[in-house]
Protein backbone atom coordinates (compact mmCIF):
# COMPACT_ATOMS: atom_id res chain seq x y z
CA UNK A 1 0.00 0.00 0.00
CA UNK A 2 1.35 3.44 -0.94
CA UNK A 3 2.21 5.77 1.90
CA UNK A 4 0.45 9.14 2.18
CA UNK A 5 2.20 12.37 3.14
CA UNK A 6 0.50 15.70 3.69
CA UNK A 7 2.58 18.64 2.43
CA UNK A 8 1.60 22.01 3.94
CA UNK A 9 2.38 25.26 2.10
CA UNK A 10 2.06 28.87 3.18
CA UNK A 11 -0.77 31.09 1.93
CA UNK A 12 1.18 34.32 2.46
CA UNK A 13 2.23 36.15 -0.70
CA UNK A 14 3.72 39.20 1.06
CA UNK A 15 5.74 39.92 4.18
CA UNK A 16 4.49 42.49 6.66
CA UNK A 17 6.72 45.09 4.95
CA UNK A 18 5.00 44.44 1.62
CA UNK A 19 7.88 42.53 0.02
CA UNK A 20 6.84 39.45 -1.98
CA UNK A 21 7.22 36.04 -0.40
CA UNK A 22 5.64 32.58 -0.55
CA UNK A 23 7.05 29.06 -0.57
CA UNK A 24 10.13 27.92 -2.53
CA UNK A 25 9.27 25.60 -5.39
CA UNK A 26 12.91 24.68 -5.69
CA UNK A 27 14.22 22.67 -3.99
CA UNK A 28 12.23 22.48 -0.76
CA UNK A 29 9.14 20.97 -2.33
CA UNK A 30 10.63 19.40 -5.49
CA UNK A 31 13.38 17.24 -4.06
CA UNK A 32 11.42 15.64 -1.19
CA UNK A 33 8.48 15.17 -3.56
CA UNK A 34 10.44 13.23 -6.17
CA UNK A 35 12.27 11.16 -3.57
CA UNK A 36 9.07 10.19 -1.83
CA UNK A 37 7.11 9.23 -4.94
CA UNK A 38 10.09 7.18 -6.15
CA UNK A 39 11.63 6.61 -9.58
CA UNK A 40 8.54 5.16 -11.26
CA UNK A 41 6.16 8.10 -11.61
CA UNK A 42 3.55 5.85 -13.22
CA UNK A 43 3.44 3.83 -10.00
CA UNK A 44 4.32 6.22 -7.17
CA UNK A 45 5.22 4.59 -3.89
CA UNK A 46 3.71 7.49 -1.96
CA UNK A 47 0.71 9.77 -2.46
CA UNK A 48 1.39 13.45 -1.87
CA UNK A 49 -1.58 15.57 -0.73
CA UNK A 50 -1.07 19.33 -0.57
CA UNK A 51 -2.79 21.76 1.78
CA UNK A 52 -2.47 25.40 2.84
CA UNK A 53 -4.21 27.63 5.39
CA UNK A 54 -6.47 29.31 2.82
CA UNK A 55 -6.65 26.51 0.27
CA UNK A 56 -6.55 27.16 -3.46
CA UNK A 57 -3.44 28.75 -4.97
CA UNK A 58 -0.42 28.73 -2.65
CA UNK A 59 1.93 31.56 -3.71
CA UNK A 60 5.43 30.72 -4.94
CA UNK A 61 8.45 32.75 -3.90
CA UNK A 62 9.52 33.75 -7.40
CA UNK A 63 13.13 34.20 -6.26
CA UNK A 64 13.32 30.45 -5.78
CA UNK A 65 12.40 29.88 -9.41
CA UNK A 66 15.37 31.99 -10.51
CA UNK A 67 17.87 30.65 -7.99
CA UNK A 68 17.55 26.87 -8.38
CA UNK A 69 17.94 25.39 -11.84
CA UNK A 70 18.72 21.71 -11.21
CA UNK A 71 16.91 19.34 -13.55
CA UNK A 72 14.56 17.90 -10.92
CA UNK A 73 13.43 21.33 -9.78
CA UNK A 74 12.85 22.60 -13.31
CA UNK A 75 10.84 19.47 -14.13
CA UNK A 76 8.79 19.94 -10.99
CA UNK A 77 8.02 23.58 -11.74
CA UNK A 78 7.04 22.84 -15.33
CA UNK A 79 4.91 19.74 -14.73
CA UNK A 80 3.40 19.88 -11.23
CA UNK A 81 1.59 23.21 -11.07
CA UNK A 82 -1.67 21.52 -10.03
CA UNK A 83 -0.06 20.63 -6.71
CA UNK A 84 0.17 24.25 -5.55
CA UNK A 85 -2.63 25.76 -7.60
CA UNK A 86 -5.29 23.46 -6.12
CA UNK A 87 -4.37 23.03 -2.46
CA UNK A 88 -6.97 21.93 0.06
CA UNK A 89 -7.76 24.06 3.14
CA UNK A 90 -5.96 22.82 6.25
CA UNK A 91 -9.19 22.64 8.24
CA UNK A 92 -10.33 19.74 6.05
CA UNK A 93 -7.67 17.48 7.56
CA UNK A 94 -8.61 17.76 11.22
CA UNK A 95 -9.27 14.31 12.63
CA UNK A 96 -7.66 12.60 9.63
CA UNK A 97 -4.14 11.89 10.90
CA UNK A 98 -4.89 8.16 10.74
CA UNK A 99 -5.14 8.47 6.96
CA UNK A 100 -1.53 9.67 6.60
CA UNK A 101 1.98 8.56 7.49
CA UNK A 102 3.58 11.99 7.84
CA UNK A 103 3.10 15.73 7.56
CA UNK A 104 5.79 17.90 5.96
CA UNK A 105 6.27 21.68 5.90
CA UNK A 106 8.49 23.17 3.17
CA UNK A 107 9.85 26.59 4.03
CA UNK A 108 10.10 29.96 2.38
CA UNK A 109 9.56 33.10 4.40
CA UNK A 110 5.79 32.83 4.09
CA UNK A 111 5.39 30.43 7.07
CA UNK A 112 7.01 33.02 9.33
CA UNK A 113 3.88 35.16 8.84
CA UNK A 114 1.00 32.67 8.75
CA UNK A 115 1.82 29.09 9.72
CA UNK A 116 3.61 30.17 12.90
CA UNK A 117 0.28 31.06 14.53
CA UNK A 118 -2.26 29.33 12.30
CA UNK A 119 -4.69 27.49 14.60
CA UNK A 120 -5.61 24.88 12.00
CA UNK A 121 -1.95 24.10 11.35
CA UNK A 122 -1.06 23.88 15.03
CA UNK A 123 -4.00 21.57 15.70
CA UNK A 124 -2.98 19.41 12.74
CA UNK A 125 0.61 19.06 13.98
CA UNK A 126 -0.59 18.12 17.45
CA UNK A 127 -3.01 15.55 16.03
CA UNK A 128 -0.37 13.99 13.78
CA UNK A 129 2.20 13.74 16.54
CA UNK A 130 -0.28 12.32 19.05
CA UNK A 131 -1.33 9.74 16.44
CA UNK A 132 2.24 8.48 16.17
CA UNK A 133 2.94 10.06 12.78
CA UNK A 134 6.12 11.69 11.47
CA UNK A 135 6.26 15.49 11.65
CA UNK A 136 8.85 17.09 9.34
CA UNK A 137 9.87 20.54 8.12
CA UNK A 138 12.75 22.25 6.32
CA UNK A 139 14.32 25.72 6.23
CA UNK A 140 11.67 28.17 7.58
CA UNK A 141 9.10 25.37 7.77
CA UNK A 142 10.02 24.45 11.37
CA UNK A 143 8.47 27.74 12.53
CA UNK A 144 5.14 25.93 12.17
CA UNK A 145 6.21 23.56 14.95
CA UNK A 146 7.21 26.02 17.65
CA UNK A 147 3.74 26.76 19.00
CA UNK A 148 2.45 23.19 18.90
CA UNK A 149 1.92 21.69 22.38
CA UNK A 150 2.01 18.01 23.31
CA UNK A 151 1.50 16.66 26.83
CA UNK A 152 1.31 20.16 28.22
CA UNK A 153 4.61 21.46 26.84
CA UNK A 154 5.91 22.77 23.51
CA UNK A 155 6.48 20.01 20.97
CA UNK A 156 10.13 21.05 20.53
CA UNK A 157 10.83 21.41 24.25
CA UNK A 158 13.76 19.17 25.17
CA UNK A 159 14.28 18.11 21.55
CA UNK A 160 17.01 18.70 19.02
CA UNK A 161 15.86 20.64 15.97
CA UNK A 162 17.15 22.88 13.22
CA UNK A 163 15.89 25.44 10.74
CA UNK A 164 17.07 28.55 8.91
CA UNK A 165 19.80 30.03 11.09
CA UNK A 166 20.17 33.61 12.29
CA UNK A 167 23.45 33.82 10.35
CA UNK A 168 21.76 32.70 7.14
CA UNK A 169 18.96 35.22 7.66
CA UNK A 170 21.57 37.93 8.18
CA UNK A 171 23.40 36.81 5.04
CA UNK A 172 20.35 37.43 2.86
CA UNK A 173 19.58 40.66 4.73
CA UNK A 174 16.08 39.70 5.85
CA UNK A 175 16.51 39.49 9.62
CA UNK A 176 14.88 42.88 10.13
CA UNK A 177 11.88 41.87 8.00
CA UNK A 178 11.08 38.84 10.15
CA UNK A 179 8.56 39.02 13.00
CA UNK A 180 10.94 36.71 14.89
CA UNK A 181 13.99 34.63 14.03
CA UNK A 182 13.49 30.89 13.69
CA UNK A 183 16.66 29.90 15.53
CA UNK A 184 15.62 32.10 18.47
CA UNK A 185 12.09 30.69 18.47
CA UNK A 186 13.30 27.09 18.68
CA UNK A 187 15.43 28.05 21.66
CA UNK A 188 12.59 30.05 23.24
CA UNK A 189 10.36 26.99 23.50
CA UNK A 190 13.13 24.90 25.03
CA UNK A 191 14.50 23.18 21.94
CA UNK A 192 18.19 22.54 21.36
CA UNK A 193 19.04 24.30 18.12
CA UNK A 194 21.50 22.39 15.92
CA UNK A 195 23.43 24.28 13.23
CA UNK A 196 25.75 23.21 10.40
CA UNK A 197 29.35 24.37 10.67
CA UNK A 198 29.04 26.58 7.58
CA UNK A 199 26.38 28.71 5.92
CA UNK A 200 24.14 26.83 3.47
CA UNK A 201 25.64 23.46 4.41
CA UNK A 202 23.22 20.53 4.68
CA UNK A 203 22.00 19.81 8.21
CA UNK A 204 19.23 17.32 8.95
CA UNK A 205 18.17 16.52 12.51
CA UNK A 206 16.08 13.48 13.41
CA UNK A 207 14.73 13.43 16.97
CA UNK A 208 12.29 10.57 17.26
CA UNK A 209 9.42 11.28 14.88
CA UNK A 210 10.40 14.93 14.41
CA UNK A 211 12.58 15.63 11.35
CA UNK A 212 13.96 19.09 10.57
CA UNK A 213 16.34 20.52 7.97
CA UNK A 214 18.27 23.77 8.23
CA UNK A 215 18.18 25.30 4.74
CA UNK A 216 17.29 24.63 1.08
CA UNK A 217 20.34 22.41 0.68
CA UNK A 218 18.89 20.15 3.39
CA UNK A 219 15.68 19.42 1.47
CA UNK A 220 16.86 16.22 -0.18
CA UNK A 221 18.14 14.91 3.14
CA UNK A 222 14.82 15.64 4.82
CA UNK A 223 13.01 13.76 2.05
CA UNK A 224 15.31 10.78 2.58
CA UNK A 225 14.79 10.91 6.35
CA UNK A 226 10.99 10.97 5.92
CA UNK A 227 11.18 8.02 3.54
CA UNK A 228 13.26 6.05 6.05
CA UNK A 229 10.97 6.94 8.94
CA UNK A 230 7.81 5.72 7.18
CA UNK A 231 9.39 2.60 5.73
CA UNK A 232 9.92 3.60 2.10
CA UNK A 233 13.72 3.40 2.32
CA UNK A 234 16.06 1.31 4.44
CA UNK A 235 17.83 3.36 7.09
Amino acid sequence: MARRILFVLTSRAKMDNGAPTGWPVQPEFARPYFHLIGPDEAKPRAEIVVASPAGGHAPIDEMSVANFKDDASVKFYETRKHLWEQTAPLREFHGKASEFDAVFYPGGHGPMFDLVNDKDSIKLIEEFYNAGKVVAAVCHGPIALVNAVVDGKPLLNGRRATGFSNAEEDAIKLSEAMPALLEDEIKRVGGTYVKADALWKEQVVVDGRIITGQNPNSAQGVGIAIAQAIGLDSA
